[in-house]
């Protein structure tokens, strides 16, 4: 029971990281209607810019996050503004396969600088844990889950205690509605794939601890970011939350009473079933397309 106890603690810390990964994947979608793709293949960059500046410096890649995050941040903005402005009112299937182009020819540029070596940050606490009771939990498994929290609190806050998380919200629920008092809804479209794309800053730094990565690894974070989406409900962050938890828990079952090899499986076979038995996921809304008809 013991055991049992530690593996699901285990799928929680990572859960806690998962929700934290595609808050921003949902957010954007939620917002914009936008799947992007290359989401992936942004929080490889931001782990190996977190890399960079291990190196270099000895940064510990948690702090990197005040780094990489206002970074990721830039990048998002210009990104939007000269790409996924062009698409935004396009077909679902348009912003696909340019965020799909977008992970490769980032990929590419990635891997010609850096090589398709795989890589990790191994901070000095790297190999130490904590001892709670007759459970122990890593350091980097523990900070990584508690920088997530302390993110995804302040996007929580962002989102609904200021005047620019309210003109978000609203975009998102009714931006018919939102234009008619005045909001600015490709500036906001902007703002939101930027904060998105920040989240991938944060989220990087803590994945460079604990996982080891390299260029072409972002499609192994696609699914998964997916998997974790389909399930909670696309557009929903809490449902992303709760999805990820779930999601990290059945991984590190999977791993640990299965096999190592069929943890990543799971997340695909979520999005089967999802999709065939409740497309909208756990906490996705039905949309009726004929109301505002």
């Amino acid at each position: 029971m013991t055991h049992l106890l530690q593996v699901v603690l285990l799928g929680l810390l990572y859960g806690g990281v998962y929700a934290l990964l595609a808050s921003g994947l949902t957010l954007i979608f939620g917002v914009m209607r936008i799947i992007n793709v290359a989401h992936g293949a942004f929080l490889v960059l931001a782990a190996l810019f977190t890399f960079e500046l291990w190196r270099q410096t000895g940064l510990d890649p948690l702090l990197a996050v005040a780094v990489t995050t206002p970074a990721m941040f830039a990048i998002g903005w210009l990104v939007y503004r000269g790409l996924i402005a062009r698409v935004r009112t396009a077909p679902v299937s348009m912003t696909v396969l340019l965020t799909f182009a977008l992970a490769i020819t980032i990929e590419g540029i990635l891997g010609m600088t850096w090589k398709n070596v795989f890589r990790s940050v191994t901070p000095s606490y790297f190999n130490e844990s904590f001892r709670l009771g007759p459970f122990v939990v890593s350091k980097p498994h523990l900070f990584g889950f508690a920088m997530a929290v302390v993110v995804l609190l302040g996007l929580y806050l962002l989102l609904t205690r200021t005047w620019t998380g309210r003109a978000i919200r609203s975009a998102s629920e009714n931006p018919e509605g939102a234009e008619l008092v005045g909001v600015d809804i490709r500036a906001i479209a902007a703002l939101t794939f930027a904060i998105g794309i920040a989240t991938t800053g944060a989220g990087g730094s803590i994945l460079s601890v604990l996982y080891s990565f390299f260029p072409a690894s972002h499609y192994v974070w696609i699914s998964r970011l997916l998997g974790i989406v389909v399930l909670g409900g696309m557009g929903s962050i809490p449902g992303a939350i709760v999805g990820a938890l779930l999601l990290g828990v059945a991984e590190t079952l999977t791993v640990d009473y299965v096999s190592p090899r069929w943890g990543v499986a799971v997340f695909y076979v979520v999005i089967l079933v999802v999709l065939l038995l409740r497309p909208r996921g756990l906490m996705g809304a039905r949309v009726r397309e004929d109301v505002a008809a």
